[in-house]
């Protein structure tokens, strides 16, 4: 299904949040490695990592017609509807204080648990 679709209407409680400095590097990160017409943020979760799941950002130009679609100053952000139970409510900021640790921050009200990492949590 084309991106170009209809910007979904979700609660305010449920819905992804990105912070300015998220936005400016995922426009960045599309300008640079994509088309900015047809390519979307992707978030999602997965099984694995230190705690039991890990955060996972890409790029795609592909949307699912379950996917939940989010749109912050021109950055279309798709979340699979299994991942938005986990990151509902959740806030994207993009830090890069310290070069090692630096990136994509999630904060996730859903997270019990989190791995020092910051990658990795427990719901």
């Amino acid at each position: 299904m084309p991106v170009s679709e209809k910007i979904e209407e979700t609660a305010p409680q449920e819905a992804i949040r990105l912070t300015q400095a998220a936005i400016r590097q995922a426009q960045a990160i599309i300008r640079k490695q994509g088309s900015p017409d047809e390519t979307c943020l992707r978030l999602g979760v997965r099984g694995g990592g230190c705690s039991g799941l890990f955060y996972s950002v890409t790029l795609d130009n592909e949307r699912d017609e379950r996917d939940h679609l989010f749109e912050f100053e021109g950055v279309r952000v798709l979340v699979d509807r299994k991942s938005m139970k986990y990151l509902a409510g959740t806030e994207l900021d993009y830090d890069i204080t310290n070069l090692l640790e630096g990136g994509f921050r999630f904060r996730n009200p859903n997270a019990k648990r989190s791995c020092g990492c910051g990658i990795s949590f427990q719901a």
